[in-house]
């Protein structure tokens, strides 16, 4: 036992140490972001995570490491890096200071998160939530209690929620430029029209990304056309600054896009954890038995399973495009089940080589 103690205090010793190079590693990425910053160099590199992902691989090897715990490792600390770099780039860029933002919703998962993002851009944040305000932060129970005067005004509700409230906005008529974030655009298509009508400056915008994102490499911001390019390029000019795609878009194509992205995505995993319910087979036992792809799917339809019921049937039941997506869908179990069911080896082949056709050159998580 005094062995086994002296080898898990010398264990403990090197996790310190082990986190204190780290640090020190985190230190030298905060200095070389900011000298790109001042070079106006862009920053991420990929030739240069390349180089550091194999020489991972390399160092591991020549260790006798799994060579891909060495690339996993530094790719998480790629990722913190790019992520504390990014906050920085936001800090220094942003065009907020002196300007105050209201975030309608704030209280919320994605609304906090807008909080947190404006704030760090030099805004002035207040918060219109019926839940209650946030520390720090000047708070309105209602809309009938704020002047409705800030520079920017961000729409952070359920999207039959932030249809009400754009028309409500659109009778205060506020001069700041106003935009939601709803993961639909259609069922808000009158409150757009009548702040337009209004004279209002109003963009609306979809995140693609969820309230625990840190690191806005590799995630997309579509950016609905409304045909008002002045309030579009100040939203657009809030992530000038982060390393998120933006992708610009009509509304019609959006949700008709968001469909599948949305739709048919959480549709096929909701179908998922279903059918095992119905099976009758506990989920404890299946896991213990589970395959690399069972596992994968299993994680993903776990997520979904935690996610808020009630946005999910807003999604699906608020697109007109939704029943074109669950009618592919049913199409496809069916095809399935009868190349299965008439034991027809040729057109379950042909099935499985279809998907690999429509997914070949698809652009892969690069960390």
């Amino acid at each position: 036992m005094q062995e086994l103690e002296q080898l898990r205090e010398a264990l403990s010793e090197l996790d310190v140490a082990l986190l204190e190079m780290v640090a020190r590693r985190q230190q030298i990425v905060a200095n070389i972001g900011r000298v790109k910053s001042a070079a106006g160099r862009g920053t991420r590199d990929y030739a240069r995570e390349k180089d550091v992902l194999q020489l991972a691989r390399r160092t591991a090897a020549r260790l006798n490491l799994d060579e891909e715990v060495g690339a996993d490792i530094f790719r998480l600390l790629i990722r913190a890096s790019l992520a504390a770099q990014e906050q920085d780039k936001v800090a220094s860029f942003g065009s907020g200071g002196g300007q105050r933002a209201l975030v309608i919703g704030g209280a919320g998962q994605m609304g906090q998160w807008f909080v947190r993002f404006l704030a760090s851009q030099g805004y002035q944040v207040e918060v219109c939530d019926p839940a209650g305000g946030l520390p720090g932060h000047i708070s309105y129970s209602g809309l009938d209690d704020a002047l409705l005067d800030q520079d920017l005004i961000v729409v952070s509700a359920p999207i039959a929620t932030t249809a009400k409230i754009l028309s409500a906005l659109a009778r205060r008529r506020p001069s700041g430029v106003i935009f939601d974030i709803c993961s639909l655009k259609g069922p808000l298509l009158d409150g757009l029209r009548e702040l337009q009508e209004a004279g209002c400056q109003v963009a609306s915008v979809h995140p693609m990304f969820g309230p625990d994102t840190e690191l806005l490499s590799g995630r997309n911001l579509v950016l609905v056309d409304l045909g008002m390019e002045q309030a579009t390029a100040t939203v657009r000019a809030l992530f000038d600054s982060t390393m998120v795609d933006q992708v610009s878009m009509s509304l019609e194509a959006h949700d008709k896009a968001m469909a599948y992205v949305l739709g048919l995505s959480h549709a096929i995993n909701i179908a998922f954890f279903n059918a095992l319910v119905e099976s009758g087979e506990d989920a404890v036992s299946l896991a213990k038995l589970s395959s690399s792809t069972f596992d994968a799917q299993l994680d993903v339809a776990s997520r979904v399973s935690q996610e808020n019921p009630y946005l999910y049937f807003e999604v699906q039941s608020l697109n007109s495009h939704t029943p074109r997506a669950l009618i592919a869908l049913l199409n496809a179990v069916t095809r399935l089940a009868s190349r299965v069911l008439d034991q027809d080896e040729r057109g379950f082949v042909e099935l499985m080589e279809q998907g690999k056709r429509f997914l070949t050159g698809r652009p892969g998580n690069r960390l």
